[in-house]
C-alpha cells in the first residue's frame, strides 16, 4: 500500500463529511481545501554577515523537509543600507504530502512548545480564506540544534486555502487541529 499522510487521510475520511454537514455543500468539490504552506524567515542581519543566509537556508530546509531559496531584495532603500539585488531572507512553498507532514509536525510538536503558549490568534485571515501567523522563534521546531544556532528569527506562515470565506477556512484549519484561542465576545 501507498504511503498517505495522516491528515491527508483524515481530510478525506473525517473533515470532507464534516464540513459538508456545517456548510451544507453539494458535492466534494466545493469542500474547502488546503492548497500550499508558504514560510518565510526574514534575516535582517544578513546585510551585514552573509553567513545567516546559509545557516537560515539549511534550517528552513531542515524544518520543512524541501530545499529553500533567499529571497532577493527588488529596491534600494538607503534607511536601511539595502541594495537590490541582496539576499534579505529564506523562503520555502510547501504543497501535496510535504505541506501535510509539515502541518501536522507544526501541530503536534513545534506549536505545544513554545513558551507560554495560549493558542493562534484567530485574526490572521486575509478576507479570502488564507491565513497568516508568525512565530517568534524558529528553535521550536526539534529539527534544529539550538547549540548550533547563530541567531535566533522568527518566521511567517501563511496557510493557502480554497476557502471563499474566512469562516469556512476557520473551521477547515480548526479540523486540521490548528489550536486557535478560545475568544468569547
Amino acid at each position: 500500500m501507498e504511503y498517505q499522510p495522516r491528515l491527508r487521510k483524515k481530510y478525506q475520511e473525517n473533515i470532507i463529511p464534516e464540513l459538508t454537514k456545517q456548510f451544507g455543500y453539494k458535492t466534494v468539490m466545493q469542500v474547502p481545501k488546503l492548497e500550499k504552506i508558504s514560510v518565510n524567515q526574514g534575516i535582517g542581519a544578513a546585510l551585514t554577515d552573509k553567513k545567516l543566509i546559509d545557516s537560515g537556508i539549511a534550517e528552513m530546509t531542515a524544518v520543512t523537509g524541501q530545499k529553500a531559496v533567499p529571497t532577493i531584495s527588488k529596491k534600494d532603500v538607503s534607511n536601511f543600507k539595502l541594495r537590490k539585488g541582496n539576499p534579505i531572507g529564506v523562503r520555502v512553498t510547501l504543497r501535496g504530502d510535504k505541506m501535510y507532514e509539515f502541518l501536522d509536525r507544526l501541530v503536534a510538536v513545534a506549536l505545544p512548545r513554545v513558551r507560554d503558549f495560549r493558542g493562534i490568534n484567530d485574526k490572521g485571515f486575509d478576507g479570502r480564506g488564507n491565513y497568516t501567523f508568525g512565530i517568534p522563534e524558529q528553535i521550536i521546531f526539534p529539527e534544529i540544534n539550538i547549540d548550533k544556532v547563530n541567531k535566533i528569527n522568527g518566521m511567517d506562515i501563511t496557510l493557502v486555502t480554497s476557502a471563499k470565506t474566512d469562516n469556512e477556512a476557520l473551521s477547515l484549519l480548526k479540523e486540521f487541529g490548528l489550536p486557535f484561542k478560545n475568544q468569547k465576545k
